[in-house]
């Protein structure tokens, strides 16, 4: 079931405790599903992604009697994009160099208003229920942000990413699910060894699922490299581990087939505050610029959401 905006879900309201109110954010990926706040938008027949934001944005100008700024993370063309959107409906995009500048009392007044722990406990409720193209797009709309704000080496960009590899372990596509877990094992590794061996364990479970073979050699060459560098380290105490670096270097080197794997479970998602990095992950393609009047973000006054 997707979440619609209404004026009256307070639950998609900024607390209005949070001040100063930065900016809402949105998200469209790349098969157009959209989300506002952390939410799902009902899209109605053709109705285009851009058009449903603005719609959403202008109804919480509307409601708080102010311009409001916004964030939207556009995957279907890959670029970023930074609106001011007004209580009469009019809407313009602006340059990086116009938005409020970054730092990290504009990150916490961001992620009070619209809590990431918030987010990831919907998420749950969707794959619970086995709706897993909302928990998915959802826990990809939260990653992105994350990554934007915070940069991908942080403790909850971290977090979205573990949640979102296993949200597409569970959809079947295993391929997202490798790259993505080994980001976060790759991350791990280069920070923290011991918290990496369970990250390695999770991208190893979706890696031994993968069927095309250009992927098994190039994602187990790098697995067994991290492996072998946790082993060294004395670092693999279970045998789950031993017998996991084993079936990665006996796959690689006699071509085995993929083993029966049980589903990984997502990491607990903490409240964790962390120094960002802005490390851009191998696995995300990168965004364009920021750029001023992007059309399909620019509409005039009068225009109100249906």
């Amino acid at each position: 079931m997707s979440h619609s905006l209404t004026p009256r879900d307070t639950g998609n309201l900024p607390a209005l405790s949070a001040q100063p109110l930065i900016r809402l954010d949105a998200y469209v990926a790349e098969d157009g599903s959209t989300v506002v706040n952390g939410h799902l938008l009902t899209m109605g027949g053709t109705r285009p992604p851009n058009e449903a934001i603005l719609d959403a944005v202008a109804m919480f100008a509307r409601t708080l009697g102010t311009p409001v700024a916004a964030t939207v993370i556009d995957r279907s063309v890959r670029q970023v994009a930074r609106l001011r959107v007004h209580p009469d409906g009019s809407s313009r995009t602006i340059g990086e160099e116009e938005d409020l500048p970054p730092g990290r009392e504009r990150t916490t007044a961001e992620e009070k208003a619209f809590p990431p722990l918030a987010r990831v406990e919907r998420i749950i409720q969707h794959a619970q229920r086995e709706e897993l193209h909302a928990a998915f797009v959802l826990a990809g709309a939260l990653r992105e942000h994350l990554t934007l704000r915070r940069g991908a080496e942080d403790e909850l960009s971290l977090e979205a990413r573990a949640i979102e590899a296993y949200i597409a372990y569970r959809r079947g596509d295993y391929s997202t699910s490798t790259g993505l877990a080994l980001t976060v094992a790759r991350i791990r590794c280069g920070s923290d060894l011991h918290r990496a061996v369970p990250e390695v364990a999770r991208a190893t479970a979706a890696w031994q699922r993968l069927q095309d073979q250009a992927q098994v050699a190039t994602r187990g060459q790098e697995l067994l490299h991290m492996w072998e560098k946790l082993s060294a380290e004395g670092l693999l105490r279970e045998p789950s581990h031993h017998a996991m670096a084993q079936a990665v270097r006996s796959r690689i080197e006699r071509g085995s087939p993929y083993a029966e794997t049980p589903a990984p479970t997502p990491a607990a998602a903490a409240a964790l505050t962390a120094a960002p990095n802005h490390v851009v992950a191998p696995e995300d393609t990168p965004l364009a610029p920021t750029r001023r009047g992007i059309r399909r973000f620019t509409r005039r006054a009068g225009r109100r959401d249906s």
